[in-house]
């Protein structure tokens, strides 16, 4: 039997002429293949061995057909006959997660982080649309589509690997036909781009400032939506989520120059795209760290949950899948899920005013903490003429209200409550706390402590949003 590494080996004489010292393995992250680089004279390559031939020959077909057009992929430069070995471009040890990760501060990422982010975001659209309308489809492999058995093998994935090994409840018939219904709606996108389907920060190279892509060997006909959701919600990576809104703007633009691209449309869908990729990914944490004892993959879920999360507070979905719905809110909802590896996560308090003439609101997002406040036993300034036209957000009723004691005892009493939730829940990687103020018309007083208790939470560099139900229906001034 030929040793494998001699094939590497050969295979790097013939091309450079010179023999190959050390063979040096490069991780693979949660590949299969065997990867190593080769250095020789002047000469550098990286070598991989894979016995899926096809996989390969994928790989090999995409890159050499990415390289006539222009797209910035690794040379391909020789195999081995039965095209399980075979010899790549060296782009260096740099990738942007790794960039990304020296380069972070508390603050966010740098403006050569964003830079080399918005640099890839340019290029990923002229790879999708531009080289992905002539890629020849034979290659693809395992399929040649992203279409609706390769969206349910993804689920089914997600279902078996991690909800059965992370001990999720579910009653399975019922998420199956969630899963049917799921599938049919992410149909209604495009599908005749090139979708690479594992478009992260760890597959992106970053070689003289210069991006480069590898690893799509598993690329298929697909959604734009699918890789753009890959790249802005990678896991570890942990984007800043002000940052992803921009960077999907400037994709959006960019795919637009080489295709026809409605905004309102594009973004509908996007939801469903994020949450299939996270469920994708998270099927491949549960199969590495919880069946195969790698740890280091356990260490993304806090950050897939609060991605999760996210989706659900700012979007949700368009379709009635109540068991899919359930699933998401027990894996928001686990504190031992989100504490997983060292992650620190940060926490939003979701702050909102409201009248009980209007009910009690329902926090239908989140993990379901927090807390609903009755301020109706406060002194009410809107039983006073000159208040009448005025909300809590006014001079005159915040000067009412603050000189108050009893607001002011009621106020101090009620935020060491929060207080001690915040403390807890940020300890536990929950990224979300949910505060309602109510009052008799959700104007003067819930306005008033809703906007009081924001300040007291960012004078501690807690993130607030704010919102007041009833703003709507206030007097006009």
């Amino acid at each position: 039997m030929t040793d494998p590494l001699r094939t590497l080996r050969l295979l790097f004489r013939e091309k450079f002429g010179a023999d190959a010292g050390a063979l040096v393995p490069v991780r693979a992250e949660g590949s299969n293949r065997r990867i190593y680089r080769l250095t020789g004279g002047k000469a550098s390559a990286i070598g991989v061995l894979n016995d899926d031939a096809k996989e390969n020959r994928a790989f090999i077909e995409f890159s050499k057909h990415f390289r006539k057009e222009g797209i910035p992929v690794p040379e391909f430069y020789a195999e081995n006959d039965g095209t399980t070995a075979y010899l790549e471009e060296d782009l260096g040890d740099t990738t942007l997660f790794q960039f990304l990760g020296k380069r972070r501060s508390p603050l966010g990422f740098p403006k050569d982080v964003v830079s080399a982010y918005q640099d890839v975001v340019r290029w990923l659209p002229k790879m999708q649309i531009t080289a992905g309308a002539t890629i020849d489809d034979r290659w693809c492999y395992p399929r040649k589509s992203f279409d609706r058995q390769s969206m349910l093998w993804d689920l089914n994935y997600f279902k078996y690997y991690f909800l059965t090994l992370g001990g999720i409840p579910f009653h399975e018939e019922k998420l199956e036909e969630d899963f049917s219904v799921f599938a049919d709606y992410l149909l209604a996108a495009d599908r005749r781009y090139f979708l690479c389907r594992d478009f992260q920060s760890r597959n992106v190279m970053l070689k003289d400032g210069k991006p480069y892509f590898i690893d799509y060997q598993g690329g298929r006909r697909g959604a734009l939506h699918y890789d753009i959701a890959s790249l802005l919600y990678d896991a570890k990576a942990d984007v800043p989520f002000e940052l992803r809104d921009e960077l999907l703007d400037l994709y959006m633009t960019e795919a637009g120059k080489h295709a026809k691209i409605d905004k309102a449309e594009f973004k509908k869908l996007f939801p469903g795209f994020v949450l299939i990729r996270i469920m994708q990914a998270m099927g491949a944490y549960g199969l590495r760290g919880f069946h195969e004892k790698k740890p280091l993959f356990l260490q993304s879920i806090p950050y897939a949950i609060r991605n999760i999360e996210r989706v659900l507070v700012t979007s949700g979905l368009p379709i009635e899948v109540p068991e899919l719905m359930g699933v998401f809110k027990r894996l928001v909802g686990s504190s031992a899920l989100r504490q997983f590896g060292s992650a620190k996560l940060k926490l939003t308090v979701r702050i909102q005013s409201f009248s009980y003439k209007n009910g009690i609101p329902k926090d239908e997002n989140g993990h379901g903490g927090g807390y609903v406040l009755d301020c109706r036993c406060l002194p009410n300034p809107g039983r006073l003429p000159e208040f009448k036209a005025h909300s809590g957000l006014d001079g005159p009723v915040v000067a009412y209200l603050s000189k108050e004691d009893g607001v002011d005892r009621w106020a101090r009493s009620a935020f060491s409550l929060i207080d001690q939730a915040v403390e807890n829940y940020g300890r536990r990687n929950f990224t979300d706390l949910f505060v309602a103020f109510g009052c008799t018309g959700g104007q003067h007083r819930s306005v008033y402590l809703a906007e009081r208790l924001a300040k007291h939470l960012r004078d501690q560099g807690v993130s607030c949003v704010v919102t007041h139900r009833e703003s709507k229906n206030w007097p006009k001034t």
